[in-house]
């Protein structure tokens, strides 16, 4: 196997042949869509421009106000459209319907480090609730504007970023919820991917009472490590000591061809997805290029060195552990480009640009000056150990759910397989934190995970991606009716950027589809309660995947490789108060 440690390799296998040993797949009804619970509609008690007058310095303090207050239309229905400020600078913005209000709050996250009002709702494919007006919504730009590169030199715009502009928002919309429709809402729900994943699970952690129903995706929850280590790691792993880049993106093709050759049939189905990345074991050498071989159609000795260290990810050289829970992993080599592999020679990349933008602001108690690059990390248990100080502050890592579990709280984890900017590791090493920390029974009880095949970071990718959970949620939290297995299809435009943090990588990604494998019509596949799915039965390479096709979950808890931050996912560390 390529550039693992013996030990990484060791557990992955471990896991892998357990996991699939273990696992069966049974055939059941093709899945009916679930229902949305029934709702009934409130209307207004007072004007819209009577809300201006609100005062929130009970919720934000000195300086917090409703700025705005006007009559508008959102997501196609009449509403009053608020915005506002929360001392010293946290901005919101909410959406109250004036006509179809059925007693819902939804609250959406951003990407990124923000710094920008984002009310798009992902992994909401069909959702009606949300296409109808059902919902009042709201959310913040985290307590800075636009692209600030300084915010973090002020102690309190880190505390806001961290996690008080999402709670405050939260209180602050309740508030005016009240006031407009003279009741609060009956149920609250969060939704959020990317950096908007970790604002929900601060929310399930810190803040158990404001939510009933959260949705985090993708979620950048391992804050201090996945911008201080793997971005950095991939943006250095690309480039030559010359300081150009290695692997361009005109050569990702192929190396997805070979992976795909490899592995795309190990769940029993040649579709062009890897549905089971862990139990890909890669040997890269038939992509060495041989003497008088084309360039275009190999990869130079720099070049596959360059591509191991990416699927590898840093390890300590002292004592061989790896700095991450986990790097990118097979089927996700078509989502490299702009992200830590170049479009063409010269240009820039996303995860220097992402990691910079962090490690210049937030990551350390002091920020360095704007002089500092990647050039100046330390890879090692030392490089390591300067992040640690802020892991209180920023991580949602957290596996001590009990008080969110007791007030009834309902999660729903999701994470692309082949997510390129937060690797999927993260979430299954929460997922598996949670069993440890609550046990199996009790964390089935309200936390589901689904894992995505061939799907991107908060959408995209190869892998049918538009999945609709924030119906099932619904249903979870209001009629006790806990998800199973759901249909996700083909690439969705509900909610185009979800997640998305700003200055996407530049240029358009390497395409290239796996065969057709449903005929007419979009792809789809069935998505179920992971960790992971099994060989889907009775399949031969041109066999089509269908919703009749069900996967039986595995409720076992298989170890994550041990590395040099598992500590974070146990008891947390609060080391900055709450203000």
């Amino acid at each position: 196997m390529f550039g693992f440690s013996r030990g990484f390799r060791l557990n992955l296998l471990c896991i892998s042949t357990l996991w699939l040993t273990a696992l069966h797949v049974m055939a059941a009804a093709p899945a009916e869509p679930v229902a949305v619970p029934e709702a009934q509609v409130v209307l207004p008690e007072r004007s819209c421009a009577s809300l201006a007058a609100m005062d929130l310095t009970a919720v934000g303090g000195a300086g917090s106000h409703v700025l705005t207050a006007t009559l508008g239309t959102e997501n196609g229905a009449p509403a009053c459209v608020v915005e506002g400020r929360l001392a010293p600078s946290i901005s919101f913005k909410a959406v109250l319907p004036t006509q179809t209000w059925t007693q819902r709050y939804l609250q959406v996250g951003c990407g990124g480090l923000c710094g920008r009002v984002e009310l798009r709702a992902g992994a909401a494919h069909g959702c009606k609730p949300l296409t109808d007006g059902s919902f009042a919504m709201a959310s913040t730009d985290m307590g800075h504007q636009g692209q600030d590169a300084r915010f973090g030199d002020d102690p309190q715009k880190r505390v806001d970023f961290a996690y008080r502009a999402v709670h405050l928002t939260a209180l602050a919309s309740k508030q005016l919820i009240e006031t407009f429709y003279g009741r609060a809402p009956r149920y609250a729900y969060f939704n959020g991917c990317s950096d908007g994943g970790r604002e929900a699970l601060m929310e399930a952690q810190r803040y158990p009472q404001d939510f009933n129903g959260i949705i985090a995706g993708a979620a950048a929850l391992d804050f201090q490590v996945q911008n201080g280590i793997y971005h950095p790691w991939l943006a250095r792993a690309n480039t030559a000591a010359d300081g150009t880049a290695i692997v361009l993106a005109s050569q990702l093709p192929l190396i997805h061809r070979e992976v795909l050759k490899q592995c795309d049939a190990l769940d029993g189905a040649t579709d062009g997805l890897i549905a089971d990345p862990l139990a890909c074991h890669l040997d890269l050498t038939p992509l060495a290029c041989r003497p008088g071989q084309n360039a275009d159609q190999c990869l130079s000795a720099a070049q596959l060195e360059a591509v191991r260290r990416f699927y590898a990810g840093p390890s300590d050289p002292a004592s061989g552990r790896p700095l991450l829970v986990g790097s990118v992993l097979p089927g996700s080599e078509l989502n490299w480009a702009g992200v830590f592999v170049p479009m063409a020679a010269g240009q820039p990349i996303f995860s220097e640009k992402i990691a910079l933008e962090a490690l210049r602001t937030v990551l350390y108690p002091h920020n360095p000056t704007a002089a500092f690059s990647l050039a100046d990390l330390r890879f090692d248990q030392a490089g390591f150990d300067l992040l640690r100080p802020m892991h209180g502050l920023y991580d949602a890592t957290n596996p001590d759910l009990s008080a969110f579990s007791g007030a009834g709280g309902k999660l729903i984890l999701w994470h692309g397989w082949a997510d390129p900017h937060i690797s999927p590791m993260n979430t299954l090493a929460y997922h598996q934190a949670l069993k440890a920390t609550l046990g199996d029974a009790r964390t089935k009880g309200f936390e589901r995970l689904y894992l995505l095949p061939g799907v991107s970071h908060c959408g995209g990718g190869e892998g049918p991606g538009a999945i609709d959970l924030l119906t099932p949620l619904l249903a979870w939290v209001e009629t006790r009716q806990a998800p199973g297995a759901l249909l996700a299809t083909g690439a969705s435009d509900d909610a185009p950027g979800f997640g998305a943090p700003l200055g996407p990588p530049p240029g358009d990604r390497p395409r290239e589809h796996g065969p057709e494998v449903n005929g007419p019509g979009p792809e789809h596949r069935p998505a179920g309660p992971a960790p992971r799915p099994g060989r889907l039965p009775g399949s031969g390479n041109a066999a089509p995947i269908t919703a009749s096709r069900l996967i039986q979950p595995y409720d076992a808890n298989p170890s994550i490789a041990p590395w040099l931050g598992a500590d974070f996912f146990q008891n947390p560390d609060r080391t900055t108060e709450r203000r």
